[in-house]
């Protein structure tokens, strides 16, 4: 089986309905649902933009309150989000037999 199909199989196997599952391999978490990759893609969208926005209209001297602080607060909520839809963390190295 390719890493890829296991993959896929492993990230369909989700009846508990997580929108981020563990990575099969180390420690993190990947998005398995439709939402998972909408929160995801959400994160991204506001970094970038926040990015975009800073690099014309924020002075080098407001970077930490109009730029830090958001994205700190966004990662925060992000990571809040994940861990309040995902999959309980653990490092993890490959499928388990059985899983």
């Amino acid at each position: 089986m390719s890493f890829i199909s296991e993959y896929t199989t492993y990230l369909k196997n989700n009846p508990q309905g997580y929108w981020f599952k563990r990575k099969l391999y180390g420690f993190g978490w990947v998005p398995a649902t439709k939402q998972g990759w909408g929160v995801l893609a959400l994160f991204g969208l506001f970094v970038v933009g926040i990015s975009l926005w800073a690099e014309t209209s924020v002075s080098h001297d407001q970077a930490t309150s109009h730029v830090i602080v958001p994205l700190l607060l966004a990662t925060a909520l992000f990571l809040l989000v994940t861990y309040r839809t995902g999959e309980p963390l653990r490092w993890q190295w490959g499928k388990r037999d059985g899983k």
